[in-house]
């Protein structure tokens, strides 16, 4: 039996009135759709920390800088609701359009400072489009966790530096990055890659890897950076925007691992843009 769809505020909101009154806590999940074992990874979290769990689907115009993006991201509904199935999810939250920004809407939340580097570099006004969404669901839901994957590392910087700067009442609990056997992180864009493809994208990861390790024994960090990027060009990688080390807690650059740091790289492979981090400590 597939895990119940809401798709008007009204119905969310007198369902999350009775958890409340019978006080449970509630956990939320925001995703795109076009579920895979890390959103899964997610929800089994949420269930585990809270009396109630609510998946948000829905794929947000506003965070797409690329209208072909928008377009070419995958819409699975029915199939997203029988992979929820098996977790007990209580609400699956999947509102129209017009339910998220109705006609008249004119607010957009913008986070300064994080948003501003690597991601928001490369993709002008995707992490307003976030922010925005992010902060809808949340009050929303009225939710008092919430649960994000580690792979948008800065998307989880963000969203805990929006909650907390609006005072919005939750708890934004990062969740570690679910891989492939590859090693290649799960992302629904994957599904765009052929099977080729998909075989060469795992370099990125093992090449990721294999510069934290040398940098973490000492290894000068701008020789390693352009190691991986000549690896990444003979591998057949199209661009690479960035493949950069920076620091853990303000995602500035940084050249060593004197402070807890988070190597986080963005290239293209056969049309598709794909996005990974892992730890860099001594």
């Amino acid at each position: 039996m597939s895990a119940p769809i809401v798709r008007a505020l009204s119905d969310l909101r007198a369902q999350h009135k009775t958890w409340i009154l019978a006080g449970e806590t509630v956990g939320v999940v925001p995703t795109m759709g076009a579920l895979h074992d890390g959103h899964l990874s997610l929800v089994k979290a949420a269930k585990a920390a809270c009396d109630r769990a609510i998946v948000t689907i829905f794929v947000n115009p506003k965070q797409f800088n690329n209208p072909e993006d928008l377009a070419k991201y995958p819409r699975t509904e029915q199939s997203d609701a029988e992979k929820l199935a098996p977790y007990d999810v209580d609400a699956v939250f999947v509102p129209e359009a017009d339910e998220i920004y109705p006609d008249g809407y004119a607010t957009t939340v913008s986070v300064s400072g994080v948003s501003d580097v690597l991601e928001g570099a490369f993709r002008p006004g995707h992490f307003d489009g976030v922010s925005t969404i992010v902060a809808k669901l949340f009050l929303m839901t009225g939710a008092q966790r919430a649960f994000f994957g580690e792979k948008d590392y800065q998307q989880l910087m963000l969203v805990r530096c929006m909650a907390r700067d609006l005072n919005i009442p939750i708890d934004v609990i990062g969740c570690p990055t679910v891989r492939e056997a590859s090693g290649l992180a799960m992302s629904s864009r994957n599904m765009r890659l052929s099977a080729e493809a998909k075989a060469r994208a795992a370099k990125l990861y093992e090449l990721m890897t294999k510069a934290a390790t040398q940098l973490e024994r000492g290894q000068d960090w701008t020789v390693l950076q352009q190691a991986a990027l000549d690896q990444l060009a003979a591998a057949g990688f199209g661009e690479v925007e960035y493949f950069d080390l920076r620091c853990a807690q303000t995602l500035q650059p940084v050249t060593d691992t004197a402070k807890p740091a988070r190597l986080l790289a963005a290239v293209w492979l056969d049309g598709v843009r794909l996005i990974d981090n892992i730890a860099v400590t001594r």
